[in-house]
């Protein structure tokens, strides 16, 4: 086999492994369950996740994990998208790809979870920001730390490197707020709070978690696009199904095509991520996907609404939970305004000459 038959064999196996987990046909009453619920997601889910190595994909071998690719993580991520999956293996993978050697065995085996607070402004991808490091102590704030009422441990970005905190260390304070999806966010206030340096730069991880969250959203599109497919030939209204009216089929070509598009963008951005070292190319072509899917997941999510017609407003109906997904994904890690402009900033071919 070749290099492009092995990554096509290892994206396969890759979204087949999900499907144990995340299926796409499944359906969604845990999730269901599982809405403004703490910690907001199943921890024996996440050790059966952890199970398969999925928090360490992107940890290399040497060090316990599976030494895999961008390609592969968010081809999982796009599964877990498709299913809503509320565990959180963007933010874990996140802290896992910084995490020393000696942590590292607890956390990718599930007895531990450890997960990034790094942000420190609204609609900001800026590291690493004012929070501090002096000495064992930390002290400033973190917000919108997601998923974070099931954190063990946070890992804080600081301005020399990283700092591990415990979540019930003195000097943690920690707002928590629910979010439209059901899962919960938190400010996350650190007082001289006890950490452990850890010497390491989250920029590259916070590029792999945006382009995750991109993926994970075309995911979602695809799976209330289907949804809404199934509905419009099933449904029936003077005597016809739906989805024989034209106008109802021309708006659903127009979902298709940009659901088609944001494939192309974050599958381009991922192999972009895997082949190139250069750091502006690779910033310019997360963004693109970042953009596109934020933006996308929000015209597809509405649309499918509005397909379904009045039912497609109730919680009961399965489009919604798309939709507050949608809601909550599309600003995390910078939103579609944002990663526009840091496009427009970052893009090589677009240089002045």
């Amino acid at each position: 086999m070749n290099s492009a038959e092995d990554r096509s064999e290892s994206l396969r196996m890759i979204r087949d492994s999900a499907a144990g987990l995340a299926p796409r046909t499944g359906d969604l009453r845990r999730i269901r369950a599982l809405r403004f619920t703490e910690p907001g997601f199943d921890r024996d889910v996440w050790r059966q996740m952890c199970e398969m190595g999925w928090p360490g994909l992107l940890v290399s071998e040497d060090h316990g994990g599976s030494g895999l690719g961008v390609q592969e993580f968010c081809a999982l991520t796009e599964e877990l998208g498709a299913s809503l999956m509320p565990e959180p293996l963007i933010p874990a993978a996140f802290a896992a790809m910084l995490s020393p050697g000696d942590h590292l065995g607890r956390v990718l085996s599930g007895e531990r979870i450890v997960l990034p607070a790094w942000q420190e402004k609204p609609h900001s991808i800026e590291l690493p920001g004012d929070c501090v490091l002096i000495g064992d102590r930390v002290n400033g704030r973190k917000m919108f730390v997601s998923m974070a009422a099931g954190a063990d441990a946070f890992l804080v970005t600081v301005r020399d490197g990283l700092a591990l905190v415990e979540r019930n260390a003195p000097g943690v304070h920690i707002v928590s707020t629910q979010a439209q999806d059901g899962g919960n966010f938190a400010t996350v206030t650190f007082e001289d709070a006890p950490a452990e340096a850890i010497a390491g730069d989250a920029s590259e991880a916070l590029e792999v978690a945006a382009l995750a969250t991109g993926a994970y959203l075309l995911g979602a599109m695809d799976r209330v696009f289907g949804l809404t497919l199934e509905y419009l030939k099933t449904r029936e209204q003077f005597g016809r199904k739906i989805g024989s009216f034209q106008a109802l089929q021309h708006r659903s070509a127009d979902l298709k095509i940009q659901l088609e598009l944001t494939r192309a963008v974050v599958n381009a951005a991922a192999r972009v991520m895997d082949e190139s070292q250069d750091k502006r190319t690779r910033r310019a072509a997360v963004s693109r996907a970042k953009a596109r899917a934020s933006e996308a997941a929000s015209i597809m999510t509405r649309g499918c609404i509005q397909l379904h017609g009045g039912i497609g407003y109730t919680d009961a109906a399965d489009p919604g939970l798309f939709l507050r997904k949608m809601m909550v994904l599309a600003p995390m890690y910078g939103s579609a305004a944002l990663h526009r402009a840091r496009y427009q900033a970052t893009a090589p071919d677009l240089d002045e000459e």
